[in-house]
């Protein structure tokens, strides 16, 4: 088993030029081709931290009560323009040695008093977006936010209403979108808001991590008929309770939040398990065994519904030390059969964009619900989904809360990535089954995995040595 993690030159949240080249495997700007699959895979990964924990741990870290310490968290875009984002508000966050395998710690020194009188570029990132705003409330001045353009596409009305609705001043032009500006009195009231989380659950998470430091705490309550990525606001919970914030649930889709310290504490970050989809679902394609190391035995993760999920593909997924082990015995490429699947991914729609890619290489129809919201990710990635694998030949149908899928032969083809690293990540599970797909823009990856492109090349290059597969 070929085990690998990653030396080229990490990602800088602080040069740009870094980004840059960690998120390509040369100079060339261009296309990627992604790789094709020689063989059944013979792998042994350790990933970078998850980003929405890291940036969870950032905010929370920034509004605590003395210096934390985060150990091996992700170093990309997206935590890059969260660390930025804090330092402009005045806390500090430093770079310090440890023993992570993609770059160092970060010590995090909340601000006597945040301060506004800024501007904060959130880029493409949701976790910035939307978890930032509610904190520059607390700061004294004004602060405004602006992003990417795709980024003022995305949905923001929730979060600017529920400021409003907190009593905090903010400008928006009557956009409901990016760029909007607030004025911070270094304190937020607090008290009971209503809001429509249908969109992302990163509205109400975003609420959640400055609710302790609101005067009054905050009851919160979701008025939309649905809540999409609910794991994602238990992950914001889990981490509330571990720095001493108990937020209680008196009904579903309310939460109440008391006022009260947020404890400095140290954290672990958990590798991304929503990033390790790719790679796992490489070895059902291709066959063989890839093995993720630092698994946690228990998880808010969305990427651990992977465990139950994969195996309907036919795989056989284990525990093997502190790794998930994926095989895909023979695999789709060695001549195994896959049917398709009916799934319900309301959970954890950030998988989809890579379930579907598995998906249209199944040999019957398949059907991907519970993911409407993915209209307003990165990209609308219903979408973008459709219109790239019917680029590469395959019969995609968009659907009111998902796709449908239908087997076809397909060919080599641009593939858009769409400004959206998820959509590069399914690219290149196409690519690992079919010559000739180009991926127009593989540095979509760095925002939340600089070394994709890396990784994935040696990945597919860790084919097993001829003979009978081990027992």
């Amino acid at each position: 088993m070929q085990v690998f993690g990653y030396s080229s030159p990490r990602f800088s949240p602080y040069d740009d030029d870094s980004a840059d080249h960690a998120a390509t495997t040369d100079d060339d700007e261009g296309p990627w081709r992604a790789p094709r699959a020689t063989g059944p895979l013979d792998a042994r990964l350790t990933l970078p931290g998850s980003k929405s924990l890291t940036n969870r741990e950032l905010v929370l870290a920034a509004l605590a009560d003395g210096p934390s310490l985060l150990r091996r968290p992700l170093h990309s875009r997206d935590s890059a323009l969260m660390i930025a984002a804090l330092r402009a508000l005045g806390v500090g966050v430093e770079e310090v040695p440890g023993d992570g395998a993609y770059g160092p710690d970060l010590r995090v020194t909340p601000a006597a008093e945040l301060t506004g009188s800024t501007s904060i570029d959130v880029g493409l990132a949701g976790t910035v977006m939307r978890f930032l705003p509610p904190v520059a409330a607390l700061a004294l001045g004004p602060v405004a936010f602006d992003g990417d353009d795709a980024a003022r596409r995305r949905p923001m009305r929730t979060t600017i209403d529920s400021l409003r609705a907190l009593g905090v001043d903010v400008n928006d032009d009557g956009r409901g979108a990016l760029p909007f500006s607030l004025w911070g009195s270094g304190a937020v009231r607090g008290g009971e808001v209503a809001i429509d989380a249908s969109a992302s659950s990163q509205f109400v998470s975003g609420l959640l991590l400055a609710a302790p430091r609101l005067t009054e705490g905050l009851t919160l309550r979701h008025t939309g008929e649905r809540l999409p990525s609910m794991p994602h606001i238990e992950m914001t919970i889990a981490a509330l309770a571990a720095r001493g914030v108990t937020v209680s649930s008196p009904d579903e889709g309310v939460w109440v939040v008391e006022p009260g310290p947020i404890a400095a504490r140290d954290v672990d970050i958990e590798p991304d398990l929503s990033n390790a989809a790719p790679f796992l679902i490489a070895a059902v394609v291709a066959g063989g065994t890839v093995a993720i190391e630092g698994w946690p035995e228990s998880t808010t993760q969305v990427g651990a519904d992977l465990i139950e999920i994969l195996p309907r593909f036919g795989a056989t997924v284990r525990r093997d030390g502190d790794a998930l082990v994926v095989d895909g015995g023979e695999g789709l490429l060695g001549g195994r059969p896959m049917a398709g699947i009916e799934l319900d991914l309301s959970r954890g729609g950030e998988l989809a964009p890579a379930l579907v890619a598995l998906a249209a290489l199944a040999d019957s129809p398949s059907r991907i619900t519970g993911i409407e919201h993915l209209r307003g990710h990165e990209t609308d990635r219903l979408a973008a989904l459709a219109d790239d694998l019917t680029r590469v030949g395959g019969a995609a149908t968009e659907l009111d809360d998902g796709i449908s899928l239908e087997p076809r032969t397909l060919h080599g083809a641009d593939w858009g990535a769409f400004e959206d690293h998820r959509m590069a990540h399914a690219g290149a599970i196409i690519g690992l089954a079919v010559d000739g797909v180009d991926i127009d823009d593989i540095r979509a990856t760095s925002k939340t995995l600089p070394e994709f492109p890396e990784l994935w090349w040696r990945l597919v290059a860790s084919t097993r040595a001829p003979g009978p597969a081990p027992a």
